[in-house]
């Protein structure tokens, strides 16, 4: 009887329709590409205002990220060769931002604030060149190249937005490093830090010449 029972049971289990779970990719939405990629790009850099890594681009239009580059070109292409378009695309490293076009300044402060005027001094723009070929940097380390102290001329770059604190440096009192910003990239008209001019070996030195000069002419007076 109980093998009776036992067979009949397997009978009924196999000839049950139990359903296969579904394979992991299956769970899962695909993600859609955008029927209108410039569209929806133009859409998301307007929106957000700063900019976007072109890897978050790329995942939300659901385009591969040379794709999505291709696409960015096409529209900078665009509004460069249209002179309707008052907006144009800056590439900042791995990101991209829309602005309004330079020649349209005359007309952005009529009705938006005058900018804070971005002056730096030569002292300021010589820390600047070693914090942007050394980064990430220490303000001894700076210091240690100019032979001066840097506490001013490296408040007023962070001031303007030029360089940010990177973190600290794993070594005795933490000091923190600096290295530049996406508004540095901006102000110099460069897409990344690998654009930068390659600078001279002896350059550095020269800033040190430099400050060891300036700091004779202060004693001088």
């Amino acid at each position: 009887m109980k093998k009776e029972f036992e067979e009949s049971l397997k009978e009924n289990i196999d000839d049950m329709d139990i359903a296969e779970p579904a394979a992991e990719e299956e769970q899962h939405e695909e993600t859609v590409r955008a029927e209108h990629p410039e569209a929806a790009i133009s859409a998301i850099l307007f929106a957000m205002g700063d900019s976007v890594e072109i890897k978050k681009l790329s995942e939300a239009i659901g385009f591969s990220e040379d794709e999505t580059k291709e696409v960015i070109e096409k529209m900078k292409a665009k509004f460069e060769r249209n002179k309707d378009f008052g907006l144009t695309i800056v590439e900042l490293d791995n990101a991209v931002q829309m602005c309004s076009k330079t020649e349209m300044y005359e007309y952005l402060i009529k009705v938006a604030k005058i900018p804070k005027n971005m002056h730096l001094s030569d002292t300021a723009l010589e820390t600047l060149s070693i914090i942007a070929y050394k980064q990430p940097v220490t303000r001894a380390e700076v210091e240690k190249i100019r032979g001066v102290s840097c506490d001013h001329p490296i408040n007023r770059l962070l001031e303007f937005g030029l360089i940010t604190e990177l973190g600290r440096l794993n070594a005795p009192g933490r000091p923190l490093l600096f290295g530049t910003t996406e508004q540095f990239l901006r102000s110099f008209g460069v897409k990344s830090i690998e654009d930068l001019p390659d600078i001279a070996p002896d350059r550095l030195e020269e800033f040190k010449r430099e400050a060891a000069e300036e700091i004779q002419l202060k004693l001088d007076i």
